[in-house]
């Protein structure tokens, strides 16, 4: 059986764009005479990976599914993919196996009390649990507080949960909370990419790639880029609105919450002994209080501005 639609198109794409990006000289093949098409040719890449040049086209076709674990390596060492790259056409190639044919929207799974519990015990560090089309389920009161511009955007209200994606792409106050706006757009977009080679047929995720795609040029064209993240971590610079420039090394952790969708627990920290510490502290002190507002973030001992 072959792959729905959508993931036919999502093969295609992902793999005439790789292909399109190597150079001859990247992969020790001669450069002599012209060259009609950027990047490498079907049949380079099929000689390169041992298979021949109609299957490797109709691989690039869409038509992924029983295609056997070798070859998808062979093909992935050939156009030089990335571990993260290498996962995406991998899971690809597993949800075109055959399937019933439906396309359902997932049961959203709860977060566990424990899970909760563990969040709220770290006080200085700010802590969150996306999902995989990336709405944070749990947080804990420092994150709140220090992601406050995204929890009181108009963008939460349409389903309840903040989104880093519509918060990214449809909140012009993004951009003034995030430092380098372009790299959180970015990541962000990859990180969707990734999420729709696991669950191409997730109605919930092709609504809201479906409605950043209608509202948002930005999106649009990083989409149509196919960059893929699956694992991500590094530096953040935030301008908050309260305590000012923050810079926070950020760890995304793997949480297995549900056998039906995918969960990440993401910490931020500061530096040990520097003023963003002293400033991360700062706003730590203000959410160790039992007085909230009404969006869970918290409003004792705060400056008035």
């Amino acid at each position: 059986m072959d792959p729905s639609p959508d993931n036919r198109s999502d093969i295609r794409d992902f793999l005439a764009r790789r292909r399109a990006q190597l150079t001859p000289e990247q992969v020790g093949l001669p450069t002599s005479g012209r060259r009609r098409v950027p990047g490498l040719r079907r049949e380079e890449v099929a000689i390169l990976a041992g298979v021949s040049t109609e299957w490797y086209t109709r691989l690039e076709k869409g038509h992924i599914g029983g295609v056997s674990e070798d070859v998808l390596d062979a093909v992935a060492r050939t156009l030089q993919l990335d571990d993260d790259e290498r996962t995406y056409l991998f899971d690809l190639a597993k949800a075109a196996q055959p399937r019933p044919a439906t396309r359902r929207r997932r049961k959203a799974a709860d977060v566990p009390p424990h899970v909760q519990w563990l969040l709220d015990s770290m006080t200085l560090s700010a802590a969150y649990v996306t999902n995989g089309r990336l709405d944070i389920v749990a947080a804990n009161a420092l994150a709140r507080a220090l992601f406050s511009p995204l929890f009181g955007s108009h963008t939460t209200s349409r389903n309840g949960r903040p989104n880093f994606a519509r918060f990214w792409f449809l909140d012009e106050a993004s951009r003034d909370f995030a430092d380098d706006w372009d790299s959180a757009a970015e990541t962000t977009t990859a990180l969707l990419r990734a999420e729709a080679g696991r669950y191409p047929d997730d109605k919930a995720l092709r609504e809201l790639v479906g409605e950043l795609s209608t509202v948002s040029a930005g999106f649009r064209t990083r989409w149509a880029a196919h960059r893929v993240r699956i694992h991500h971590d590094g530096v953040k610079r935030l301008h908050h609105p309260d305590v000012g420039l923050l810079d926070l090394t950020y760890q995304p952790l793997d949480l297995p919450i549900s056998a039906r969708e995918a969960h990440a627990l993401t910490i931020y920290t500061a530096e040990p002994g520097t003023s963003v510490e002293d400033r991360l502290k700062l706003l730590a002190s203000w959410t160790a209080t039992p007085a909230h507002r009404g969006d869970g973030s918290p409003d004792s001992g705060r400056p008035s501005r």
